[in-house]
């Protein structure tokens, strides 16, 4: 049974910018997905592709926290430094994946990488947020940085292209990334005219982005900055995890990521950086930031 498709979403009107480094548009929550609908997925912001000039001046995002979910930075073209007030550092370069626990809370500051803001050039990421369970909410803060060479991959017949499956798995091939719950996330590199079939679970949440090109997704035409957000039917209880297919054929060069996973199922409190459960939990993580407990990061 095909995956039904609840809409296409457009991109939005008009981007924000995040910081002077990150030029992006917001399709989750955004007006129309709420937090709930997309569980666990919070958050997604795609920095469509714009030429940054060069720059002696890195640009980026300073120190701010960040408490009770993961970010996912998938890099596509430029690249993307980072440093927390951990100790922990590192570069995000186009075919890599950032996947930080923040969990129990850090502080953090992204930016341009040093040599890709001397020379500029094009720029294309997306960040992700994948909310964490509640009994997983304070676990240390840790990273996994998978690079390109790292991506374990889905080939497609008579080389149409190709899946990097980052997380969970899709037709067989497990991803790299480790998770608190079930998601899968994967970036197809879809070749014109290439058919790439996959089946998920009925009860997950799933949506594709656009990064690139178009496609038809079961049937229906999906235009570069689409989104589209499949309809979320109730798990077979005789089998919970049976799946219902999703067809994309690219109508031309195609990237499209796609997100998929359980809900979780439980409270979402946000404020800006901090998700938790509860608003009591909210205004102990504002109270830990100003206190110090997320510990000392220069800007």
């Amino acid at each position: 049974m095909k995956k039904n498709i609840e809409r296409i979403i457009a991109q939005p009107a008009a981007p924000g910018m995040v910081g002077d480094g990150f030029r992006v548009y917001n399709y989750i929550p955004g007006d129309t997905i709420p937090q709930q609908r997309i569980s666990p997925f919070l958050l997604l912001d795609f920095n469509a592709e714009i030429d940054f000039a060069p720059s002696n001046r890195v640009r980026g995002v300073g120190v701010h926290p960040h408490k009770g979910f993961e970010t996912v930075t998938i890099a596509y073209k430029g690249s993307v430094a980072h440093h927390d007030s951990a100790g922990n550092s590192g570069v995000v370069n186009p075919g890599d994946v950032q996947w930080m626990t923040a969990g129990a809370g850090i502080l953090h500051k992204e930016y341009h990488e040093q040599e890709y803001s001397r020379c500029g050039g094009p720029f294309e990421m997306v960040q992700l947020w994948v909310n964490l369970p509640k009994k997983h909410k304070l676990t240390p803060p840790h990273y996994q940085a998978i690079t390109a060479g790292q991506m374990n991959k889905y080939f497609l017949p008579e080389d149409k292209g190709h899946v990097n499956i980052i997380a969970g798995t899709l037709n067989g091939i497990t991803g790299p990334a480790q998770t608190y719950s079930p998601v899968v996330v994967a970036d197809l590199r879809l070749h014109k005219d290439a058919t790439f079939t996959t089946s998920l679970p009925a009860g997950y949440n799933t949506a594709l982005l656009v990064v690139d090109g178009s496609a038809e997704v079961n049937g229906q035409s999906a235009p570069k900055h689409s989104f589209v957000l499949f309809a979320t039917d109730a798990p077979n209880s005789a089998s919970p995890t049976a799946g219902e297919e999703i067809t994309i054929t690219a109508t031309e060069e195609a990237v499209i990521l796609l997100i998929s996973g359980e809900p979780l199922n439980e409270p979402i409190a946000s404020y800006g950086p901090f998700v938790m459960n509860t608003q009591e939990e909210i205004i102990q993580s504002i109270r830990e930031a100003q206190t110090g407990k997320f510990g000392v990061l220069e800007d």
